[in-house]
């Protein structure tokens, strides 16, 4: 499963693979419920095998009480009945691999609902013999249980508000770093590692190709929880430091390692969600030698259009910012380890109403952004729709809303005294409802999308920003990503090449090249929407993609009209 990366030996199979992330609740509804299912996923499956993916991410079907969109779970082994059954599951998993394609599930083991049987028993009293799978903790010395204050630490959540909540009944509360629904797992106890390899081993028993793991850098916990330092307007504390990439983690994801894969036939792939990792501290991660993962999700480069208000506050995105940020990831996991390459997911708003421009220069900008990103080396992810260049939605108001982090956010700033509309333009521009809209199939009401009242509202651009639109137009941002996939199926140089960021400096172009045994790929963008030149001599390159015309390029100087983006081989 695990190799260093050398052009001396065999790759492994996922530095040349693309993977494609589903949102089940959001993908194709097959039983008119206004829901997405797995038979709904399994009736697109042509759509995905057209666009070329190696391997399919398939977000939480687990059972569960829907509080995060299925990222609480209470059973693990077991699907929710609004996507299907475990029979719909299998042939499911048939279908994909009988394409040639692989499938990976979502690992969510942070935490769990707080109905799964586990934490069920857990609260059930003190002593029981599964309290200590989970944190809790009396109330902060000199509180009584419930007063203000006396939560045990000061930490906030991910989700706006404490991370603490108090259960009554025993009188001490328990950690969430997300929703109340969320109980965090204690990974510190054996007995809660040893169930949660157990139900890997059961998935992957089943025919699944591997994991992608949900904020799996803050599974360990400093055991003394210390406050943390107070930040922005709330009065709470942020706990990253004593959650975030904690030595133990390692060990954790060694053992896993261990537990789970070792020895086991097949081509596997294992890919950690962390917030806030470094790139140093990916190389640790990613570093086939100590067999953990085989690449992280960072969030360096979503983090750069954030302002002072974080994320709901943002601000225009330099350039600039962005190619130091994926350049020093580039450098930094050339030798050691590797990238996985992503603009778009489920907690995501849509890079083209957010990096690009989702009016004149949709389509343009769409296939440039694209363009940039696919080149890179590293493994890429393609959102559901993102290869159709997708636009955020269009929510008029609150009522539109359904994503737990925006209402939350939007409650607790409104009490804090922002104005209304100023939260609520935030959520507009960066919530992750905009992730979350149908798939836009056709143009026919409901985009293709489900026969009923979809659970929530389809952008209403899809009367022309579609699937079926797309396919027959050879112009279009699907064959545009098509295309991408095809460049690193064939070109080893796109796979393996190392990487040279170029005009590090320019303001608006995003230049790059990549070389691998005399081969030399070139890669070259307008990422806004004026006319833009620069010195750049490649006269015997030859284009192999462009999303406009031909490159215009004359005595060592390019000239790129907005959103132009090309592509160059010799």
């Amino acid at each position: 499963m695990l190799g260093r990366v050398t052009v001396e030996q065999t790759p492994p199979w996922w530095t040349s693979a693309v993977v494609y992330q589903i949102y089940p609740r959001s993908f194709a509804d097959s039983d008119g419920d206004g829901i997405g299912d797995l038979n709904g996923i399994t009736a697109k499956l042509d759509h995905l095998a057209r666009l070329g993916v190696d391997v399919v991410w398939l977000s939480p079907v687990y059972a569960s009480p829907q509080a995060d969109n299925g990222y609480d779970i209470s059973d693990y082994q077991d699907i929710d009945p609004v996507f299907g059954t475990l029979a719909d599951f299998d042939r499911l998993l048939a279908e994909v691999h009988g394409r040639g394609m692989k499938l990976i599930m979502d690992l969510v083991v942070n935490h769990t609902s707080d109905e799964h049987p586990w934490f069920v028993e857990s609260r059930s009293s003190k002593d029981n013999p599964k309290r200590d799978w989970y944190w809790w903790r009396p109330p902060r010395e000199g509180f009584a249980a419930g007063e203000p204050g006396a939560e045990p630490t000061n930490w906030e959540s991910f989700f706006s508000g404490p991370t603490w909540t108090l259960d009554e009944p025993t009188g001490e509360y328990y950690l969430h770093l997300f929703d109340r629904k969320q109980p965090d797992l204690n990974w510190e106890n054996p007995e809660v590692r040893q169930a949660v390899y157990a139900m890997m081993r059961w998935w992957l028993d089943r025919g699944v190709d591997g994991f992608r793991m949900d904020v799996i850098n803050v599974i360990s916990k400093d055991p003394e929880l210390p406050d943390g330092a107070i930040t922005g307007t709330s009065g709470l504390g942020n706990g990253y430091p004593h959650y975030g990439t904690r030595p133990r983690v390692h060990d954790f994801l060694q053992e896993m390692h261990r537990e789970v894969f070792e020895g086991r036939d097949g081509e596997h792939l294992t890919v950690g969600e962390m917030p806030g990792v470094t790139w140093e501290q990916a190389r640790l991660f990613t570093d086939p030698a100590r067999r953990e993962v085989d690449m992280v999700f960072q969030f360096e480069h979503v983090a750069l259009d954030h302002g002072p208000g974080g994320k709901f506050d943002p601000k225009p995105l330099d350039l600039r910012d962005l190619k130091a940020s994926l350049g020093r990831w580039q450098t930094a996991l050339r030798d050691v380890g590797w990238n996985s390459l992503y603009w778009n997911n489920h907690d995501q708003a849509r890079v083209v109403s957010r990096f690009g421009d989702d009016g004149r220069y949709w389509r343009e900008s769409a296939t440039a952004l694209a363009t940039v990103l696919h080149l890179h080396r590293g493994t890429p992810y393609v959102y559901q729709g993102e290869e159709l260049g997708m636009t955020n939605a269009k929510f008029t108001g609150l009522e539109d809303l359904r994503d737990v982090e925006s209402l939350n956010h939007y409650r607790h700033a409104v009490a804090a005294g922002m104005p209304p509309e100023t939260v609520l333009d935030g959520i507009h521009r960066m919530g992750r409802d905009n992730a979350r809209t149908p798939v836009q199939w056709d143009a026919s009401p409901q985009a293709g999308f489900t026969t009923g009242t979809p659970w929530i509202a389809v952008n209403p651009n899809h009367t022309w920003l579609n699937a079926r639109a797309q396919y027959d137009d050879p112009t279009s941002v699907f064959h545009h990503y098509r295309r991408l996939i095809e460049l690193r199926h064939t070109q080893p140089v796109v796979a393996l090449g190392d990487f040279h960021m170029l005009l590090a400096d320019h303001p608006h172009i995003y230049a790059y090249q990549r070389e691998l045994d005399g081969t030399r790929l070139l890669v070259v963008a307008n990422l806004c929407g004026s006319e833009q030149s620069a010195e750049l001599d490649w006269p015997d390159a030859e284009p192999v993609l462009s999303n406009t015309g031909e490159l215009r390029r004359e005595n060592g100087k390019i000239t790129l009209g907005p959103w132009e983006a090309h592509v160059l081989l010799e």
